[in-house]
């Protein structure tokens, strides 16, 4: 007898997650970084390079599973904590005047493994940090202190253990549960086999969270815990009730993580929390807000044990802290200021670029055309909802509409958001995506299913479906084995001599 629908929906949704967290751990127990010839001077005229003025080592690199300046930067504060208690990732010293060297700088961030652009130099103490907020290395070095208490393991001589295993706790196992959560959502969403499988397809293999998932970084934290805010709201829209005290904690406590993690998704935590607070003000203010204020607290005392400040190193950004001597990012306005990192493009470009371009949100990730025109379908029908916040429902006083609304509010805000910091234009550095949208994935694989429903009609929507995912796809493996690469797009353009930074 043939297995019902829902029978052969269920099989796949369990095979597409285990082959999404499978190929997950592969390239986190496999990472290392590759030195790729494209990307450096050759020994005559110079040929085709991506960044033609880098020279090839003259002595074999030891190998290492860390990949950019993004990511040894906080590994390094992860290793100065553990071992040193600080920090303190290096130290810029003054010689005798009379000698050649001007200064000289030591410490962890100066060794070749961990050598970093993403560091800044207080001007007070001449002691360098990395410029990422601190908590996420604070909570790494956590479990690195565990790891090294319980095994004997030691991040320079056991890079090859610690570091996957960390990357293992950090990525990969909360992108398992990420892909479960995920699959109930979308399965209760949803109306068709096609329009669930599409979507879940697309959370498992067809965004940058994969890419990502055997580097330390904020975006993925940031993607997880946006997801585990969303879902007991949303469980409670689509069972038609309110949520429960626990699960306003729940919400609050990861809507405001995320914001730690990535700065712009206080506008999620911000639009969570409003409607909540009008619908449900005494739920919001004894549950959701006490849970949202440690993590924000948390942040603040790590920036203040680093730092000794409450503001992250980013507020210092074009001031002494970041334009040091020999900073990279003190180059700006001079001929060494090459790359993309110094790219003063129009605004109306970089927007272009951002959404449609070469580090386009829709020209790497077309499938999130689908989910846009289903969150402005859903969105427009979300007036009455809003309107009903002020009448006090028995409900959390959210519907499917309204958290449709929210998504594409925030979306819109994150995205303008980053057009207005015209001093860094870069796109995130060498990159193979939008990576400062990322955190956004989940609200917007949700947002796939209604659009998806309709394609399953008629075998030319889901030959589109299946066309947009595929695209999607192969920007996500195009950097197999380094995600701090340049996207495909922009290689062919600079290739062709289309554009070149």
């Amino acid at each position: 007898m043939a297995a019902e629908a829902s029978d052969l929906r269920s099989s796949a949704f369990v095979l597409l997650i285990a082959i999404a967290v499978g190929i997950a751990a592969a390239k986190t127990v496999g990472a290392e970084n590759v030195y790729e010839p494209s990307r450096y001077k050759p020994p005559g005229p110079n040929g085709y390079g991506y960044e033609t003025h880098r020279e090839w080592p003259a002595a074999r690199p030891e190998p290492t599973p860390m990949f950019s300046s993004n990511d040894k930067s906080r590994w390094a504060t992860v290793r100065a904590l553990v071992h040193h208690q600080t920090y303190v990732i290096g130290k810029r010293t003054y010689p005798d005047p009379n000698q050649r060297k001007k200064y000289v700088d030591e410490g962890i961030v100066w060794e070749p493994d961990y050598r970093s652009l993403d560091i800044v130099l207080n001007p007070d103490t001449n002691e360098f940090y990395s410029s990422k907020p601190p908590l996420l290395a604070t909570l790494v070095a956590g479990e690195y202190w565990l790891l090294r208490k319980v095994f004997g393991w030691d991040i320079v001589r056991d890079r090859w253990l610690v570091i996957p295993t960390i990357m293992l706790t950090w990525n990969v196992l909360p992108f398992a549960v990420y892909l479960v959560l995920l699959a109930r959502l979308i399965d209760a969403i949803g109306k068709t086999d096609y329009g669930k499988l599409l979507a879940l397809a697309t959370a498992a293999v067809g965004t940058f969270i994969l890419t990502f998932a055997h580097t330390l970084n904020n975006h993925l934290p940031a993607a997880y815990c946006v997801l585990f805010a969303s879902y007991p709201l949303l469980k409670a829209i689509l069972e038609n009730r309110d949520m429960q005290p626990w699960e306003y904690g729940i919400c609050g406590f990861f809507a405001a993580l995320a914001a730690t993690f990535e700065l712009p998704a206080t506008a999620f935590l911000a639009a969570i929390a409003l409607p909540l607070f009008v619908a449900r003000m005494r739920n919001t203010l004894l549950y959701f807000l006490p849970a949202a204020v440690i993590p924000i607290a948390a942040l603040f005392v790590c920036n203040y044990f680093a730092l000794g400040r409450l503001l992250p190193a980013y507020s210092e950004f074009g001031g002494p802290w970041y334009n040091f001597e020999g900073s990279h990012w003190a180059k700006r306005g001079t001929p060494a200021a090459r790359g993309i990192d110094f790219n003063d493009e129009p605004t109306s470009v970089y927007a272009f670029h951002l959404s449609l371009g070469h580090h386009g949100w829709f020209s790497l990730t077309p499938v999130w055309l689908l989910a846009f025109v289903g969150l402005i379908a859903w969105g427009i029908r979300s007036a009455p909802a809003v309107r009903g916040l002020f009448r006090k429902p028995k409900t959390s006083g959210w519907t499917i509409e309204m958290f449709f609304a929210m998504t594409l509010v925030v979306s819109i805000t994150v995205f303008v958001f980053y057009l207005t910091r015209t001093q860094s234009y870069n796109y995130g550095g060498n990159t193979s995506g939008p990576r400062w949208l990322f955190w956004l994935t989940p609200l917007w694989i949700i947002a796939i299913p209604p659009v998806a429903d309709r394609l399953a009609r008629t075998v030319t929507g889901r030959f589109l479906g299946a066309v947009l995912l595929g695209a999607s796809v192969l920007s996500v493996f195009y950097p197999a084995w380094n995600p701090w690469r340049n996207p495909w797009i922009l290689q062919l353009m600079e290739f062709t001599g289309w554009l070149r930074y």
